[in-house]
């Protein structure tokens, strides 16, 4: 029997125009990692256009924090990228101590130096694994979960929690880290290399992953400028620019390693280039841990700097000496006024330049911050980068991006 319908299809008279469809991925779809949305417009399989859509978790942290104590809104840089936390408390603490003049023993800085990397390596084990999940390949999120948790297990000995960890203080952290702390970090520097070099093998030479991610969503030098672009995804269309480098903060420049970067910008591009930034961060944390070793004595207790107006002090000296129960009651009570001033600070989050931005009139609290967020900026490139391709590439393109919703919508 013939499936020719031709004869009995009655195609309308005068020129026809090609009609194409318009489609919304998200803002729940579960393949998004966030709530977003973009609408698409495609013409069968190929996207035409599209638009982007944010706010829908929208937690307006930057006026909350014009109504809170510096110390206080720690909180809120956590839930910023939830991925790599640490980094978003570190830069903040770093903000404050520009506008206080606060200057931080090299000791704390070599402390926050580690855990900055080890969230780095966490949030890059996150977007590279489910870029993966993405492609159809589920086993490579297994081998390196596994260390992901072991570095929150590490956050957890640090500060007694693990994805929104409210870690440090302005001038250093809380308490010094502990015994447990320094073995389990051993353990992940001696483990995790090697699971690390079994998930390349696993991807990079994988000629399914490769058809899904060579040539997929390629961002050039002049789009990625145009649109400020920073992080991983400016590094993969082949500019090496990194704050730690450029604008050195929290002693690293005393510090060796290199930028990884790429050629086309494409996902596997910004895949590679994160899988170099780990091996890069997994050097500058052995290169730490020595320097941190070093230390002798009463210089191994140093986990703060001397900054009693902003840094609570300790709970035997509240209870025993008048000085300490004023400094800890003003702390508390958000009684400690700070200086004017307008200063901006910068740190190299993991998928970009996380900056802060803070105007203080002479108050208690801010008269404006504002958080320079990466994804919020990058994602506005999506609208281009993904023009032409198909629609199974749009789902690996938002991974590769390593889009977080909650930066989106500060």
């Amino acid at each position: 029997m013939s499936t020719d319908l031709t004869n009995h299809i009655k195609l309308p008279e005068g020129n026809l125009q090609k009609q194409t469809t318009t489609m919304n991925l998200g803002p729940t779809h579960p393949a998004t990692h966030g709530v977003f949305q973009n609408i698409l417009e495609i013409d069968g399989e190929t996207i035409v256009d599209s638009d982007q859509t944010v706010g829908y978790i929208h937690r307006a942290f930057e006026k909350l924090a014009e109504r809170k104590p510096l110390y206080q809104i720690t909180t809120l840089t956590d839930r910023l990228n939830y991925c790599s936390s640490p980094i978003n408390n570190m830069g903040w603490h770093l903000t404050c101590e520009k506008l206080l003049g606060v200057s931080t023993p090299k000791r704390v800085d070599y402390l926050r130096v580690i855990v900055m990397e080890l969230a780095r390596i966490a949030d890059h084990i996150i977007c590279n694994s489910i870029v993966g999940v993405d492609t159809g390949a589920f086993t490579g999120f297994l081998y390196v979960m596994q260390y992901r948790e072991l570095i929150y297990e590490i956050y957890e000995e640090v500060c007694g929690s693990r994805l929104t960890t409210n870690m440090g203080r302005i001038g250093g952290f809380e308490r010094n880290f502990s015994d447990v702390a320094f073995q389990k970090l051993e353990k992940f520097l001696k483990e995790f290399p090697g699971t690390l070099a079994e998930f390349e093998k696993l991807f990079t030479r994988n000629r399914i992953f490769m058809e899904r991610t060579q040539g997929g969503g390629p961002l050039t030098v002049e789009q990625a400028l145009k649109y400020s672009v920073t992080g991983p995804n400016l590094r993969a269309a082949g500019v090496d620019y990194d704050v730690r480098v450029a604008n050195p903060y929290s002693s690293y420049q005393d510090f060796e390693f290199d930028i990884p970067v790429g050629t086309t910008g494409d996902n596997f591009d910004r895949f590679q280039v994160r899988n170099g930034e780990m091996w890069q961060s997994l050097r500058i944390i052995e290169q730490a841990y020595r320097k941190v070793q070093e230390f002798k004595g009463a210089e191994n207790d140093i986990f703060h700097a001397d900054a009693p107006a902003y840094y609570l002090p300790e709970k035997k000296d509240v209870y025993t000496k008048m000085e300490a129960l004023i400094y800890h009651f003003k702390i508390i009570m958000g009684e400690t006024e700070i200086p004017k001033g307008e200063v901006y600070n910068a740190v190299e989050g993991a998928n970009g330049e996380l900056g802060y931005y803070l105007i203080s009139d002479g108050g208690r609290t801010p008269f404006r911050l504002h958080f320079r967020r990466p994804c919020f900026i990058y994602y506005q490139v999506y609208k281009e980068i993904t023009k032409g391709s198909m629609l199974s590439d749009a789902i690996v393109t938002l991974s590769s991006l390593n889009l977080i919703a909650g930066e989106m919508d500060a």
